[in-house]
């Protein structure tokens, strides 16, 4: 009776949680409806457009017609082709074959079984033909490429693999495990809706300060927007110009300071460099008031005037990742108009200064959206909250950041993997509204700041194209964020001697890549000021990382060696508390 009783209340327990959820989740519907809305309302115009076109145009139905009929004539084949299959029991060459990079058919069940290859193969021949269909029409190329994206989210969402009927691999663990994968997939998905998102990673196995962001270091000043650690010396004797490092201010810092083994900041420690960090603080809605102009000078300029002070050297290197480097270039350029420019170098690691092509994120980013946003919905809350922004960049690349996810916790009820990159990507931060809107609409969409003056910032017009201080560039080849053609466009737009190099893998990937490693490697030496398809002709390919050449770089604008300093920080700047610091633990709140 007892064993009865302790069931009952345990189905108890899950009707009432699941009833708690769901009750969240239309909470969610009602307070975002006029997101939600939007979004609808974006696409419906979206495909509406696209359908217009074809019915006014014979030509352009003509060419839906004869995509129909080749769709048709391949599916007809994979049929006569499976039923074959199904009666010999002999495997047939298939018809259609996923591309290079797509991962979800990988497991040899999608095709030793008829019935699975059947529905992988007329899953990838339907997603051939809508692709066919949005390349082949013609339409404006903006619209065509929100077209894409729409038409992508809705393919990767039917895809077989996300539902246990159709997923071989799915249902062979059930068996093998006598069910306990189908209850802890049922587990997981429940964990998974309390925390409002797809877990992408075993966030137990990390801690930030004990095994990532854990190099030795120290807070030397802090205002309401930074904190400013500076690394100890791992040498004797070190450079005599400091580096400033500038992270992406959407994140936090630590993707630069993740483990020993793949720490860009210990690797820069060890080379001999004198390290600065910027660790920015994770804005609430009363910090709503903060303005672009102020992640100018209270964030890079007022931090590279302390460095100054701390050192006693006039000159700082500084290094800007994503939109670190962005806000780098910005800061640069008001340094230049003011005439006190204290920058001896400028490092641009997967950076975007002339936003002509943003890649994927441009296929929603317009008029419409900047208006909505700029009407109220940010300013009502005061920021931009960081699980939008994880969202919205987990929907650049669905296949990989989402269903594969689905797959993995629910389908085959397994934990993800322990990823410490995964890991930094969840650990998300809030934007200022008013930061935001002036980022969005000023940069992203009107492409302000790679032109002459377009753009006043700290009361003064700035003109990036003034910049001559040495520059070295890096894109990475597979950046869905910061696509590498845009990041090669800084070259063209920098007035001083300029390097670039492009890195394999992508945007985070492809920055903490360690020399160690020798997985990605990378190419520089390509011909410059002739257009990135021409560097990348010419130039050379290396095994190992771009940090090296980096580093080398870096020493011969460094000054001499100089003998380093026992302690950090300075009479006048003394060490506030150990890093990683107080900013960077500060969790933004997901209700």
């Amino acid at each position: 009776m007892n064993l009865e009783n302790k069931t009952i209340n345990k189905y108890n327990d899950s009707i009432t949680e699941l009833s708690n959820i769901f009750q969240r989740v239309f909470s969610n519907s009602i307070e975002n409806f006029s997101g939600y809305w939007h979004d609808d309302k974006d696409m419906m115009l979206t495909y509406l457009t696209f359908f217009n076109k074809i019915l006014a145009n014979p030509k352009e139905f003509l060419k839906i017609q004869k995509n129909t009929i080749e769709y048709l004539n391949k599916n007809k084949h994979l049929s006569q082709s499976a039923m074959e299959s199904f009666l010999t029991k002999e495997d047939k060459e298939a018809i259609i074959s996923p591309q290079r990079n797509d991962r979800r058919f990988n497991s040899e069940e999608w095709s030793n079984n008829p019935f699975y290859s059947y529905i992988k193969q007329n899953y990838l021949l339907i997603n051939q033909f809508y692709r066919n269909i949005v390349d082949e029409v013609e339409i404006d190329t903006k619209k065509r490429r929100k077209l894409n994206f729409y038409t992508e989210q809705f393919l990767d969402a039917l895809s077989p693999s996300n539902y246990f009927f159709s997923n071989p691999v799915a249902q062979k663990e059930a068996l093998i495990s006598n069910g306990d994968s189908i209850m802890q997939g049922y587990k997981n998905l429940i964990s998974d809706l309390k925390k409002g998102r797809v877990s992408q990673t075993d966030e137990s196995a990390f801690k930030v300060g004990k095994n990532l962001a854990y190099t030795k270091g120290s807070v030397v000043y802090q205002n309401e927007l930074i904190q400013l650690i500076q690394y100890s010396p791992l040498s004797e004797k070190v450079k005599e110009i400091p580096l400033l490092i500038v992270p992406p201010w959407i994140n936090k810092y630590y993707i630069l300071d993740l483990q020993d083994h793949n720490s860009f900041v210990k690797y820069a420690v060890n080379e001999g460099f004198t390290v600065f960090m910027i660790s920015w603080k994770n804005p609430s809605p009363n910090m709503r008031h903060i303005r672009f102009d102020d992640y100018v000078q209270m964030g890079i300029i007022n931090a590279g005037e302390v460095i100054q002070e701390i050192t006693g050297v006039k000159k700082v290197n500084a290094l800007g990742y994503c939109l670190g480097g962005t806000l780098l270039g910005v800061s640069a350029a008001v340094l230049n108009a003011r005439k006190k420019s204290w920058l001896n170098s400028m490092t641009f690691i997967a950076t975007m200064l002339d936003f002509t092509d943003v890649g994927p994120m441009g296929d929603v980013i317009d008029e419409a959206l900047v208006r909505k946003l700029e009407r109220g919905e940010l300013r009502e809350e005061g920021v931009m909250k960081g699980q939008d922004m994880e969202r919205a960049f987990n929907l650049i690349r669905p296949k990989d950041l989402i269903w594969n996810y689905v797959e993995n916790n629910y389908l085959l009820g397994k934990k993800p993997a322990a990823f410490d990159v995964l890991f930094w990507t969840n650990d998300n931060t809030n934007l200022p509204a008013e930061m935001y809107m002036f980022y969005l609409r000023h940069m992203v969409l009107e492409n302000k700041l790679s032109k002459r003056n377009s753009l006043t910032i700290c009361d003064v017009p700035i003109n990036i194209r003034k910049l001559a201080v040495p520059a070295f560039v890096i894109g990475t080849i597979e950046d869905h964020i910061s696509p590498c053609h845009t990041t090669f466009s800084t070259t063209e737009l920098l007035k001083g001697d300029v390097q670039f190099v492009l890195g394999g893998s992508g945007h985070v990937m492809g920055v903490a890549n360690p020399p160690a490693k020798k997985k990605y490697g990378y190419w520089s030496g390509g011909e410059l000021n002739e257009g990135f398809d021409i560097w990348r002709e010419t130039a050379k390919y290396h095994e190992g990382s771009w940090w090296t050449p980096w580093s080398k770089w870096l020493g011969e604008n460094s000054g001499k060696e100089v003998e380093s300093r026992k302690n950090n920080g300075s009479k006048q700047y003394p060490e506030i508390e150990p890093a990683p610091g107080s900013y960077v633990l500060e969790k933004i709140n997901r209700d």
